[in-house]
């Protein structure tokens, strides 16, 4: 089996393993206890802290360990906002921010306060200009990713941080995704991560609160899985040893990908920035197939691979990242390669793909060449029928009116009103808009050619 989806959780490194083990047999006291067994626990943590701020680039007593990455953002957001109150309650996160970040956020302002989420460029970038043009004297905090964990775009956090220093808010980046590969760059105040990103165990988080942020503190003490802590900094400075050198194969093998599987297979988009990436992450998204049923057959030739499409998600909305980037999302496929994945596991990965895609596609239906014109317009019902038979429906007949002729797509599925203007940019056809219907949306599409 080749595991594909380190971004969601990468395997446990070995030296996380070892320090693990061994330090369930010296850290099990309570570090916070004055005997022996306590100041031997007590050594262990404060050596694991310093490793981890060594790391970070920052100062041992401003990191502190949380029961998990969630857990960093959750009380970094709220601690924040809660010590610059009295300069205002806005709070800036722009649209492809992790889950955990845009929970923070919708709790913000069911709380009564006030959020501005930053668009992102078709890459899944932010622009710096947006975040400048956003900031008032009443931010109490902005909050932006370093890496997107979807389609490993890599943000301008340098950029961005130096305009919310200048305007004096303090900035929040999550690094969850990126800091295995190193430190995040730029005078950031507040840094999230999470440790089962980079090898070390689930259920350990980073909290880094710079000093001279104003911050209110509402957990009294730190998360004390002991062993867990020891492990997850043995494993950071573990692959930090060796991101250097792992970083530039990954860069291969992703760009690889990247480059062969529009050749191989017919009706892809690749997503996110060709170069401001992380080094292991590609995602593409396929016309006419299924999200689900493709990562079953991916699956099922041995390959553990994760997907932004909608019809993976129990909501049936498509993903916020892709919804936020303006592309395709039906068919797609995050392949997030681990340290050490194998050269030849991603050459099997790309023999298998076309076939796999193509079985998806003939138990849809995907649309075969159309010829014949009849109408002016075609109305499709696509009524009650989710991704991707509505953008299916519509290839099959784009063809069966005159250039210049329109095809009215009738759906109430949420996600064709991203794919199918993304349909539109793919096959060089003109997306006209969408209007109210009796019955869900009428999408407008003319023929071009």
């Amino acid at each position: 089996m080749s595991y594909f989806d380190a971004a969601s959780a990468a395997p446990l490194h070995p030296v996380a393993r070892q320090a693990l083990l061994a330090s369930l047999d010296e850290g099990w006291a309570d570090p916070g206890r004055l005997y022996r067994e306590g100041r031997r626990a007590r050594l262990l943590l404060d050596a694991a802290r310093e490793a981890a701020a060594e790391a970070v680039g920052c100062r041992a007593d401003e990191l502190v360990f949380t029961s998990s990455g969630t857990r960093a953002v959750q009380t970094g957001i709220a601690g924040v906002l809660g010590g610059r109150r009295r300069i205002g309650r806005h709070l800036i996160v722009s649209a492809v921010e992790h889950s955990a970040v845009l929970h923070s956020a919708e709790a913000h302002e069911a709380d009564g306060g006030t959020v501005t989420r930053v668009p992102v460029v078709r890459s899944g970038a932010v622009e710096v200009g947006a975040y400048e043009e956003t900031v008032r004297a009443d931010t109490a905090l902005a909050c932006l990713q370093s890496a997107n964990h979807e389609v490993g775009t890599e943000q301008p956090v340098a950029a961005v941080a130096e305009v919310c220093r200048a305007a004096g808010v303090p900035l929040l980046v999550d690094a969850a995704q990126s800091l295995g590969w190193g430190q995040v760059h730029g005078d950031w105040s507040v840094l999230t991560a999470s440790a089962h990103k980079w090898g070390g165990p689930s259920g350990v988080g980073l909290l880094v609160v710079r000093k001279g942020v104003r911050y209110a503190a509402r957990e009294a003490e730190e998360f004390g899985n002991l062993p867990a802590i020891v492990a997850a900094a043995a494993s950071l400075r573990a692959v930090r040893a060796e991101a250097d050198r792992e970083a530039v194969r990954l860069r291969e093998l992703t760009e690889r990908i990247r480059v062969r599987v529009p050749e191989l297979v017919p009706d892809v988009e690749v997503v996110g920035d060709p170069r401001r990436r992380l080094p292991g992450i590609v995602t593409f998204s396929c016309l006419y197939v299924d999200g689900e049923a493709l990562l079953h057959e991916l699956d099922r030739e041995g390959f553990s691979v994760s997907s932004g499409s909608s019809c993976t998600s129990s909501t049936l909305t498509p993903s916020h990242v892709l919804k936020a980037m303006g592309v395709l999302s039906e068919g797609n496929v995050r392949v997030s390669l681990p340290a050490g994945a194998a050269e030849e596991d991603v050459e099997r990965f790309l023999d298998v793909l076309p076939g796999a895609v193509a079985g998806v596609r003939e138990k849809l239906g995907a649309p075969a060449p159309a010829t014949a014109v009849r109408e002016d317009e075609l109305i499709v019902d696509a009524l009650g029928k989710r991704c991707p038979i509505p953008v299916i429906e519509l290839a099959k007949v784009i063809g069966d009116v005159p250039v210049g002729g329109r095809v009215r797509v009738l759906s109430d599925d949420e996600a064709a009103r991203l794919d199918i203007p993304a349909w539109c940019e793919m096959r060089g056809q003109e997306y006209v808009g969408e209007e109210p219907a009796e019955k869900g949306t009428a999408y407008l599409v003319r023929r071009t050619s």
